[in-house]
This record gives C-alpha cells, sequence and structure tokens, in this order.
C-alpha cells in the first residue's frame, strides 16, 4: 500500500471498539471510505505512557491483536507506527540484560552514561539551566547493576523511559534493525517519536541541537533506506517546520491547531491567511492528537495577549479547570500545551468545529484526523479523575456500542461526508490560494490538473459553503 493523499486516522490500537480488529470493522463499516491512512498509536508490549514505553518492536501486545490484524489493515490503508528514537522502556530486553550482564552485555552502549557524557565536575547551574527540560530536576536515573555497580542513565521523560545514546554502533544497530522489521510487516511510515531530544550536547539545551540534529536525521534515513519512509515528530516554532522543509523532510503542521481557534474565537483571518500562504507544503496537518493543542507551537502567529485572552476563553473545558496541572507545564502563556477535545475546545459547537474541519482539509498537505475528533467527542471528565495524566481527558475508549452511537450523530455524519469528499475530490492534488474577500472571511481554491475546489467560510456566522467541478461540472457540496 503506497503513501496517497488521502486522510490519516490516528488511533490507539484498542480505542475504536477494544482492539485492531474492531478498529478494521468500524473503518469497513461505519467510517468506509473516510479515512486513506491509519496512524496506529503504540501497538506493542509497553511498561507506560500509554504505549510510548516500547518493550519491544518485534510482536503486538496480545490484548490488541497480532501481526495478522496488522496485515489486514495494511491491504486497505497505508499505515503509520511510533518508534521511540529517544528513549526504550526499562523493561526491555535490552535495558534488562545490561542491568544482567553488565559491561558484558552487548547492549550496555544502548543507554546514555549521565555522567560518562557531562564529564568531572558536570553539570554545573549553568549546564542544567539552559536543558530544556519536560520534568523538574535533572533528567536522569540511577540504576544498580547486578555486579553492584552504580550507573547514571539519562532519562528525559517518564520514569519508565530510559534514552538511547544515539552516538553508538549499537545504538544504530538497534534502530536499523527496527526500521526494517516495522517495513516488513506492513508498515509505511515510521513516526520518530521525540526526535527533537535525541541529540544531546555539552553546552546547548540538548533539544533540536543544529547542526547536529539535520545530520542525525539524513542518518536515520539512511538507515531505513527505500523500506519505509519516516516522519519527525518535533514540537517547537514554525521556524523549525520550515527547516524540515528546506531540508526536503516532512513536518506535521503544529501551528494550525491553536492559530485556528484563535480565528475561530475572534472572528479574525489575517494571522490564518498569512500561515497558510507560507506553511510547508510537504506536511501533515492536525487540529488534535493523543496529546494537547500546542500554545508554543503557533507563537509569533498568535501573539502574547491573543494568546492569554484565547486560553481565559476556553478556559473551561480545559483539564487544569478540573485537576491541578503541574507549574512547569503552565509555564508558557498559562499553558505549554491545552488538554482538551478540540470539540470541547469549541464548546461543542458544531457549526464551528466543521468549519475547522473544512479549513484543515483544504490546507496544503495531507490531514490527519484523531479518532475522538472523528467522533466529535467531548471531554473525558471522568477518566480524567481517575490517573495523573491529563491527556486522558482526550483519551476515551470507544465501545462498539458507542461507536455506532457517534456514527448516527449528525455532526458524526457531516464530518464523515466532508472526509470522503476530500478523498475523492483530484482538486487537492494541486495548488493553494487563499484570500480575504471581506473581514472576517476566507477563501480557499484547491486547483489540480483537471479539477477545482473553493472553500469560502465565514469566521464570524461559522458558516461555509464549498463548491468544486467533477469532470469539468460544476456542483455544490452538501453536507
Amino acid at each position: 500500500m503506497n503513501i496517497s493523499n488521502k486522510i490519516m486516522l490516528i488511533t490507539y490500537p484498542d480505542s475504536m471498539g477494544g482492539n485492531l480488529e474492531s478498529l478494521n470493522h468500524a473503518l469497513n463499516t461505519s467510517f468506509k471510505g473516510a479515512v486513506g491512512g491509519v496512524h496506529i498509536l503504540p501497538f506493542f508490549p509497553s511498561s507506560g505512557d500509554r504505549g510510548f514505553s516500547p518493550v519491544t518492536y518485534d510482536m503486538v501486545e496480545p490484548a490488541f491483536g497480532d501481526w495478522s490484524h496488522i496485515g489486514t489493515l495494511s491491504e486497505n490503508y497505508y499505515l503509520m507506527c511510533d518508534m521511540m528514537v529517544n528513549h526504550v522502556s526499562k523493561r526491555s530486553r535490552e535495558f534488562l540484560d545490561y542491568m544482567e550482564r553488565g559491561d558484558e552485555s552487548p547492549y550496555k552502549d544502548l543507554f546514555l552514561d549521565y555522567a560518562k557524557f557531562w564529564g568531572e565536575g558536570k553539570p554545573d547551574e549553568h549546564d542544567i539551566q539552559i536543558l530544556y527540560r519536560r520534568k523538574d530536576g535533572e533528567p536522569y536515573q540511577d540504576f544498580i547493576r547486578k555486579d553492584g555497580k552504580k550507573v547514571r542513565l539519562w532519562c528525559t521523560f517518564t520514569q519508565e523511559q530510559i534514552d538511547l545514546d544515539i552516538r553508538t554502533n549499537a545504538t544504530k544497530e538497534y534502530l536499523k534493525n527496527s526500521f526494517h522489521f516495522l517495513a516488513s510487516k506492513g508498515i509505511n511510515v515510521i513516526r520518530l517519536d521525540a526526535l527533537g531530544y535525541a541529540v544531546k550536547k555539552r553546552e546547548t539545551s540538548c533539544f533540536m541541537v543544529e547542526p547536529d540534529i539535520w545530520d542525525f536525521i539524513k542518518e536515520v534515513n539512511s538507515m531505513a533506506g527505500d523500506s519505509v519512509w519516516l516522519l519527525p515528530e518535533i514540537h517547537d516554532t514554525w521556524q523549525t517546520a520550515k527547516k524540515l522543509e528546506k531540508n526536503q523532510i516532512w513536518s506535521y503542521d503544529f501551528v494550525l491547531p491553536f492559530l485556528m481557534l484563535h480565528s475561530l474565537y475572534s472572528g479574525d483571518t489575517e494571522s490564518l491567511k498569512g500561515w497558510l500562504d507560507v506553511a510547508p507544503r510537504t506536511q501533515f496537518t492536525v487540529l488534535d492528537t493523543h496529546d494537547g493543542i500546542g500554545v508554543y507551537d503557533a507563537f509569533d502567529w498568535v501573539n502574547e495577549g491573543e494568546a492569554e485572552e484565547l486560553i481565559t476563553r476556553l478556559e473551561d473545558r480545559l483539564s487544569y479547570s478540573y485537576k491541578p496541572l503541574n507549574p512547569e507545564k503552565k509555564r508558557f502563556k498559562k499553558a505549554y500545551q491545552l488538554y482538551t477535545t478540540y470539540f470541547s475546545a469549541l464548546h461543542e459547537n458544531e457549526k464551528a468545529y466543521l468549519l475547522a474541519r473544512a479549513v484543515q482539509f483544504f490546507a496544503p498537505g495531507i490531514p490527519q484526523v484523531y479518532y475522538v475528533g472523528m467522533l466529535a467527542g467531548e471531554n473525558d471528565y471522568e477518566e480524567l479523575q481517575k490517573n495523573d495524566d491529563h491527556r486522558s481527558i482526550n483519551r476515551h475508549n470507544y465501545s462498539v456500542s458507542e461507536l455506532e452511537a457517534c456514527a448516527k450523530k449528525d455532526v458524526v455524519k457531516k464530518l464523515t461526508a466532508l472526509m470522503r469528499f476530500r478523498n475523492t475530490c483530484e482538486a487537492f492534488d494541486g495548488d493553494l490560494s487563499v484570500t480575504i474577500p471581506a473581514p472576517g472571511m476566507l477563501r480557499m481554491v484547491r486547483t489540480g490538473t483537471k479539477e477545482r475546489a473553493e472553500l469560502l467560510c465565514n469566521f464570524k456566522t461559522y458558516e461555509f459553503s464549498i463548491q468544486y467541478t467533477e469532470q469539468g461540472i460544476l456542483r455544490q457540496l452538501t453536507l
């Protein structure tokens, strides 16, 4: 299955009916034709972070299914999966072998030794202050191997996730083998999770270290060869997306989600037009994912005052209105990321939500739609109170009966029709032009080799219309 310019669904393996088989059934029935690709979030055995602490990449978690279910999906959809190039689970066989055999382990060079990295007398206060950290304190864990030796290893994220030393041959071999194995199982795209943290270098923030990060991306692409396509996942300012484009690397449009909310709440389309004019054409667009809605990502396109005003207007729908948020997570414009479903971020306004999706589908790149978004899901406050992860507000697991009920909702039926249109209209293989015919309005035109599609929308009333040609005949899309 080749990659195509059709909408990609983002879903956990167990979020649409409980397993991979039920996911496949839903896509072939209620949502047939709505997606062309599927990003299956980590389906491997894992020790935490809802799959993002992989124990191994060579098997499917039995609760979700097996490789035959992945193979079945790959027959009808192009598939994406995740690889954590920055870390691996401390329950992995590689890490357990290192703890057991110490310096005799073939995996001893897989992990980044914190003390050796810094050297004598380091890190000092300055080193720690300039680090781009994801948690309080220094990013390490201490372990005692079976031979009694104490080792301090780099740990950027959770206590389950031990960082890899990407400089060593052991790690390079580990990554290369994983790339080729996943490709052999029907995976077309591998999302390089947490790529921005993989390169560490003294006297830097250890995040998006240039020019080293570009060398690393070229190196991993070389490892993968022609077997699979690699997609970096990097939350950073829009300039980083443009650098990826310059280096002929596909990226995510993480500017659009927050900027879209700003436009919908303010009625101002000037910044949105400005971004759509310059956004990379080689990108996947999103409004929602399994993570939060990035605030920092939209820096420059939404200024400080506008960002605070927007967040205040939708604060009653954010996770931290119901449960305290770690201060570290609120360090930028009241929040680094916003934890909410996109539908609830718009106060469940169906017209505004469908308008947002229409603009996303006309934007440059390949659209991705998160499963909660496809189902117009509201915030799951009950799940939020059950655990410490604020992202659980947007990670509801739908039963088969819930899926069937959602598919019958008017807003979901209209969104599904819009998705099918995006997948079949040939105009979306062509160029984009954006104009503002009047204040608060936006016109987006996609022009292909033979066909044309036009979206005209009003960000004050949330009304929009779509005209398109089919074999030269002008038609109106009715949702």
